[in-house]
């Protein structure tokens, strides 16, 4: 029997709900709070994502890889008041989930320079989106799993009242209760310092050294932008500007870390008889994406330290 008119209208309200606004963080929030609050959303853009990617679309695949990055870039940066006996099994469920993601995506962007460089041979191209349709299949059935759907579970149960939320003692309860504002402020100067620190070596770098390097670069991205509401107004200028370097330096050694993933996978269809393999730059680029980052570190040192209310 079909709906109702009034049934049905009720249905197409509830799928058209507009989602509540998540809560803002302010200055006074206590850092357990906060965590919960910056913990919470990125869990929310998983869900919102997850049949998307399992269907095959690949930029809500790239939003849950995203999604990923700044949930553990989170659990990092609240890492002293968040320490207890699960986070360890946490954080190895979330290395699962972005293994799986990683896989598939890799192969996106090797086929989409394969897409744009007018090189490839049709048989080989084929040979690629095989090879991306057959990864596709163990994502989703790994997103579709139990497995998952613990991850979710533990993880969502964790952020929410984990051990480390009512840990014993005044020290651990002191950090809890701690402004976000100051704790911000002071994480994020020595989170940048330390990247500073190590992008002065970085002409030197292996590629493996440059890749721990861009994914240190991504969480410092991330902290400073889920922080941006406890800035003052006279400091958005200068956040906005240490999100731009950070976002020049992160895209500088991206594509210096695609070049690498993508001739590692060549490499590998290479040693099972196919010859094709995006088109990369050689040497010369690689130095002028070098420069290119170290450009930007230059610029980010140069700024004064963020400061929060």
């Amino acid at each position: 029997m079909s709906p109702s008119p009034k049934s049905g209208s009720k249905a197409a309200s509830r799928s058209k709900r507009v989602p509540r606004p998540q809560p803002r963080l302010n200055p006074m929030m206590a850092c357990d709070t906060a965590f919960r609050v910056v913990a919470r959303r990125r869990l929310a853009d998983l869900a919102a994502n997850h049949a998307a990617t399992c269907t095959g679309d690949e930029e809500a695949l790239h939003q849950m890889r995203v999604a990923l990055a700044r949930l553990r870039a989170a659990i990092s940066f609240f890492s002293p008041m968040v320490a207890d006996s699960q986070r360890r099994q946490i954080w190895a469920e979330l290395k699962w989930l972005h293994r799986q993601l990683g896989t598939v995506r890799d192969l996106d962007v090797a086929i989409g320079r394969l897409e744009t460089s007018g090189k490839q041979r049709p048989d080989d191209y084929r040979f690629w989106k095989a090879k991306r349709a057959e990864s596709h299949r163990g994502l989703a059935r790994a997103l579709r799993s139990a497995s998952y759907r613990r991850l979710i579970r533990d993880a969502s149960a964790w952020i929410e009242s984990g051990p480390w939320a009512t840990g014993e003692g005044k020290h651990a309860a002191s950090k809890r209760a701690s402004p976000i504002a100051a704790y911000c402020a002071g994480k994020s100067m020595r989170w940048q310092e330390k990247l500073l620190k190590k992008s002065r070596k970085l002409r030197d770098m292996s590629a493996k050294k440059r890749h721990r390097l861009r994914l240190f670069n991504k969480k410092c991205y991330y902290s400073v932008e889920f922080s941006k509401d406890l800035f003052r107004n006279r400091e958005l200028v200068r956040q906005r500007a240490a999100l731009k370097h950070l976002r020049q330096a992160q895209k500088a050694l991206g594509q210096l870390n695609d070049d690498a993933k993508g001739q590692s996978l060549a490499a590998a269809l290479q040693r099972d008889g196919v010859r094709a393999s995006p088109q990369f730059r050689g040497r010369k680029h690689e130095k002028r994406l070098i420069k290119r980052a170290a450009a930007a570190y230059r610029k980010l040192a140069a700024l004064k330290p963020l400061r929060a209310w």
